[in-house]
């Protein structure tokens, strides 16, 4: 295929996907409509549930995910002296290794929160 034949197909491949999928949510949020009316649930009064930790948790994953590659890229230039692109592995195991460890650090603050308003709501009774 020559990049004229590729951009004509680009060109038509793009609209069609777009709508596609403006057609495909309008149509699940319909069906989630008409489903909460089967089940006698008012679609207005209907708010998603928020999630009130996912802020902690990306940033936590994205500082983790900083860090390994950070520390990657010192043991490669410091300690491996190292200025081509064998040491891949080792970009990829850091940032997987500390992005793990911030969603770990994420869960360990969120259980112990809500183990906490847990307690102060026993205490209440």
């Amino acid at each position: 295929m020559g990049a004229g034949e590729l951009g004509v197909l680009a060109g038509i491949i793009i609209p069609l996907s777009l709508f596609a999928m403006i057609f495909g949510i309008v149509y699940l949020n319909k069906r989630e409509k008409l489903a909460m009316i089967e089940r006698n649930m008012d679609p207005r009064s209907y708010k998603p549930q928020s999630a009130p930790y996912q802020n902690l948790k990306w940033g936590l994953l994205l500082i983790g995910s900083g860090i390994g590659l950070f520390l990657a890229y010192v043991l490669n230039r410091g300690i491996f002296n190292s200025f081509d692109d064998d040491v891949f592995f080792l970009y990829v195991a850091l940032i997987a290794i500390f992005g793990g460890a911030g969603l770990f650090i994420s869960y360990r603050i969120e259980k112990k929160e809500v183990l906490d308003k847990e307690d102060q709501r026993i205490e209440k009774l």
